[in-house]
């Protein structure tokens, strides 16, 4: 109720300071609106969430482990690698904001520093150079002169790529041992029966007798230190 009062103000109140609050709470709401994408754009959530649905593929369980427990673990590493950006963030841009010391603009500016640092190192100079050679930026001398329009798609696509190829090493031993099962029911006149079903308990044998959770999360959070 608060929230509609306070967007009718803007319409209906001819004071600027009011109608200045009513902007900036509207703005702040539109903000929320678009935090989910972009925490899947902006983080590191696109490569965990990712390369774990790959991890859950390759074994062929099926839905085991659930999408909510998948959702859930990527979003909680994403939290633990952003930590520091984060970190960052809420001590240069959301604290001095909140004890009104800045602005919005110069929030905005603080923050999207950090996340530009964080991004950068990890997109590669390719997909960088094709956002910013459609629009024909002029050439970057610091990544803080990088915009977030080219940096955001630019680092989605090298995340994809980068998740790919971890999904594709953790596919080559959980193949080997498919086409082993394959041939060996083949060799033995049992082609009716589904390798699936005999390659599946020894799958998940080695996910776990090699501890394998244990070396994705190792995996994943390696590739951002």
């Amino acid at each position: 109720m608060i929230v509609m009062n306070e967007f009718i103000d803007v319409f209906t109140n001819t004071d600027p300071e009011s109608v200045s609050n009513s902007v900036q709470l509207l703005l702040l709401l539109t903000v929320f609106s678009l935090a989910p994408g972009l925490l899947i754009l902006m983080t590191s959530f696109t490569r965990v969430v990712i390369v774990l649905s790959f991890t859950r593929t390759s074994l062929a369980t099926q839905q085991m482990p659930p999408n909510q427990i998948l959702i859930a673990l990527a979003l909680f590493m994403t939290f633990f690698i952003m930590a520091p950006t984060f970190q960052e963030i809420n001590e240069q841009a959301l604290t001095p904001l909140l004890d009104e010391e800045i602005t919005i603009d110069e929030a905005y500016e603080r923050a999207s520093t950090p996340i530009k640092y964080f991004m950068s190192d990890h997109t590669r100079h390719k997909d960088l150079n094709l956002f910013l050679n459609y629009v024909d930026h002029e050439p970057i001398e610091e990544i803080e002169d990088i915009p977030l329009t080219a940096l955001v798609p630019a680092f989605a696509i090298s995340e994809l790529k980068t998740a790919f190829t971890m999904g594709f090493m953790i596919f080559i031993p959980f193949l080997v041992i498919d086409m082993t099962v394959a041939s060996v029911l083949m060799s033995m006149g049992m082609m009716m029966l589904p390798p699936v079903m005999i390659s599946l308990p020894f799958k998940v044998l080695l996910f776990v007798l090699v501890d394998g959770w244990y070396l994705i999360s190792e995996a994943l959070l390696s590739s951002f230190s």
